[in-house]
């Protein structure tokens, strides 16, 4: 009868136990605050012990009988023993609660490194495919062979102006290879940019191509990805007629919310050509990568617009 009583309340000190682990994870998380967690935790289970020790002395000297009345420091003894080996199995319960805790959140921990590691390499991966889109950009032979022929009928023509031709070329593609890898650039860096690079198209398709720039000299000091001004004014002259009658005029400015606009007007080929959207999402893509918003692209049958967001 004893032993059935004493498991008994062993068992109501297990459930104790749990109620008291529920309630603290409620209100006294071991992540934030785990000295005090202990503290709590320890006092509650024994406060807990203590109350089912009372029950079990109360609940035993009434149902107590003459045969099983024992010498008074029998009885002492044995309650000292009860309390004793309840709080023992209260403290053993909480350090299994807390262990499984403890464990279930490593665990999470563990899959959450797992996932950041994970992520880490994509965006290695998509830096080094970003590196090796800006390249072939760069590189692009139409570009090359565009400008190089320009040169060459410079040249024969007049050789101070070919002379210019070529400094503004080699400014171009010194840019290119030298700010390809870095996040972000000065948007004065890139006004220097523009400048060379509009010297060629100037030359290289005359008044049938006009790039307007108007920004405050105040916001030369805002940032911006590398080349984004070069394809942004690639995929205009790409996608549009270039006549002198009816130029095609590239607009750069920044409107009231401090972002970069690059608009045209819209002069459709004669011939659809083949588009592979590689410079508007490598754009994108470096906007993700650097966790800025993503580029705005508005279009109507007269204007083609794209807003970009700076960085301080």
């Amino acid at each position: 009868m004893r032993l059935l009583s004493n498991l008994s309340f062993c068992l109501v000190m297990v459930v104790i136990s749990i109620q008291i682990d529920k309630i603290l994870d409620k209100n006294i998380s071991w992540m934030a605050h785990p000295w005090r967690r202990l503290l709590f935790q320890t006092l509650f289970q024994i406060l807990g012990a203590l109350i089912v020790v009372c029950l079990a002395v109360i609940i035993s000297s009434a149902f107590k009988d003459s045969f099983e009345t024992s010498p008074p420091l029998i009885q002492i003894k044995e309650g000292i023993y009860i309390l004793l080996s309840i709080v023992l199995l209260s403290l053993v319960i909480s350090s299994l609660n807390t262990g499984a805790y403890l464990l279930g959140n490593w665990k999470g921990a563990a899959m959450k490194a797992m996932e950041y590691k994970l992520k880490a390499a994509q965006n290695r991966q998509l830096v080094s495919e970003l590196e090796l889109q800006a390249l072939k950009l760069q590189l692009d032979p139409h570009f090359v062979f565009n400008n190089l022929s320009a040169l060459s009928e410079l040249v024969l023509k007049d050789q101070r102006l070919g002379y210019e031709y070529t400094e503004n070329f080699t400014k171009v593609y010194r840019y290119l290879l030298v700010n390809s890898k870095k996040k972000l650039i000065y948007l004065s860096e890139e006004m220097e940019f523009l400048k060379a690079y509009q010297f060629l198209i100037k030359h290289r398709m005359g008044k049938g191509c006009q790039i307007q720039v108007n920004i405050e000299k105040t916001k030369l000091g805002l940032r911006i990805p590398p080349m984004t001004l070069q394809l942004l004014i690639e995929n205009a002259i790409k996608h549009n007629r270039i006549e002198e009658n009816d130029p095609l005029v590239i607009n750069v400015q920044l409107n009231d919310g401090n972002e970069l606009e690059i608009s045209n007007n819209v002069l459709p080929l004669t011939r659809e050509i083949d588009s592979t959207k590689m410079g508007l999402e490598n754009i994108n893509a470096r906007y993700a990568l650097i966790g800025g918003s993503k580029p705005v692209i508005e279009k109507s049958h007269e204007v083609f617009k794209v807003k970009i967001s700076l960085f301080q």
